[in-house]
């Protein structure tokens, strides 16, 4: 005989319907709400790029700073142009960030792979040193770090001849290799690698796989997430250097695009030139944050659960 099942009475089923329904109103009213806000700066921003000085500090008062009215151009990306060397400068700094990304993917990965996955005396000791460098601001050793490279030893070619020279200063190389490790890549990579299981690994270990094999064709095809945000954590950085690369790089060939900000800011600043230039150089960062940002979220929803 079938059990007799209680339904909830039709009114009382169509109020939590409707109770429910008025929550999902308000959460989406109220992020509709935030992502407006935050949008905000981006607007103004992008608006602004195309108005004429003058204009810009008359809009500053109204709505109208937000919206595209007036005397609409694009005469200040053209001036852009013609004041900075804007395409040296992204190419500089696509690659310099590029490659502190690839790099430091790659060593940071391994790091937390050997602090997670493998058992070796002293490993918490080296991890707890490495989280605590996370306190020290760069400022406090950019001067003696400056002092460092310039001792390195390196290689030039001059002449089609390849010569050994001391120093690392108006290089590529000096703004990449000093921020390839990072220790927040290492803690997080070692906190998302942690919640793997690890009988994945003595089962590789019995059909015969070495550490590097279990890293390279298991841990690292299911840690795609943690990659992901590794990798935005990093560009964004990479991509707003100023301090070092005006410290290191003299050469205006070798500059990136923050330094570039400086350029404007000679003389009489011209702020709609200023506003285009900077929405150029937020384009990158908005692009790899919208490609990246499922496995951005995805991430740190495993890392809420999970660890």
């Amino acid at each position: 005989m079938a059990a007799n099942i209680p339904h909830p009475a039709p009114g009382r089923a169509k109020s939590e319907r409707a109770l429910r329904r008025r929550r999902r109103i308000w959460s989406y009213t109220a992020l509709v709400a935030f992502a407006v806000f935050f949008l905000f700066p981006l607007v103004f921003l992008f608006v602004a790029s195309l108005k004429p000085d003058s204009q810009i500090l008359s809009d500053m008062s109204g709505w109208r700073s937000f919206l595209p009215v007036g005397d609409i151009s694009l005469d200040n990306y053209a001036g852009v142009f013609e004041r900075v060397p804007v395409g040296r400068f992204m190419v500089n700094s696509l690659l310099v960030t590029v490659l502190i990304v690839v790099f430091g993917l790659i060593v940071n990965s391994m790091a937390g792979f050997a602090l997670s996955r493998l058992r070796w005396r002293g490993r918490g000791l080296v991890l707890a040193i490495i989280i605590a460098t996370l306190i020290v601001p760069f400022e406090t050793i950019a001067v003696p770090l400056v002092y460092w490279v310039a001792q390195l030893p390196t290689l030039v070619l001059e002449g089609g001849q390849i010569k050994y020279d001391i120093g690392w200063l108006n290089t590529y190389q000096v703004q990449i290799i000093p921020f390839v490790a990072n220790a927040f890549s290492v803690f997080l990579f070692a906190q998302y690698f942690s919640t793997i299981p690890t009988s994945i690994d003595e089962a590789a270990r019995i059909d015969g796989a070495g550490w590097f094999t279990i890293y390279r064709r298991i841990i690292v095809p299911l840690s795609g997430p943690a990659f992901a945000t590794v990798a935005i954590l990093t560009f964004l950085p990479a991509w707003n250097q100023y301090l070092w690369p005006l410290m290191v790089a003299q050469d205006e060939s070798l500059r990136p695009v923050m330094v570039g900000l400086q350029y404007f800011f000679q003389d009489n600043p011209a702020w709609g030139e200023i506003m285009a230039y900077a929405a150029m150089i937020t384009l990158p960062v908005l692009v790899v944050f919208l490609a990246f940002q499922r496995a951005f979220v995805s991430s740190v929803a495993a890392s809420g659960v999970k660890g």
